[in-house]
């Protein structure tokens, strides 16, 4: 039997022991005042198995085999040479 959490409008929350077929709690148990609302919580999914692919998740997979982060060829846009010419920069003190 599942348990639902109620929460009166004083504030009091209390469970109770219900089929899903019997109607809701109308009073609360704590006080007598009505009416009460059903408190309910965000439930999180997680896929698991080796029937899911990695986009099935909400974040990014994050590591790819080959390494490089945009597939393309590895990283001959990022490493260009200067021949040298360029001076480090000065100490701040």
């Amino acid at each position: 039997m599942p348990i639902y959490e109620y929460r009166c409008p004083d504030g009091h929350t209390f469970e109770v022991f219900q089929r899903m077929s019997d109607p809701p709690s109308e009073a609360c148990e704590v006080c007598g005042k009505s009416p009460v609302e059903k408190v309910l919580y965000p439930v999180s999914v997680h896929f698991k198995g080796s029937g899911f692919y990695s986009t099935d998740y909400g974040r990014g997979s994050g590591k790819k085999k080959d390494g490089s982060k945009d597939g393309g060829d590895s990283g001959s846009s990022e490493k260009k040479s200067d021949s040298g010419d360029k001076k480090p920069a000065p100490a701040a003190d």
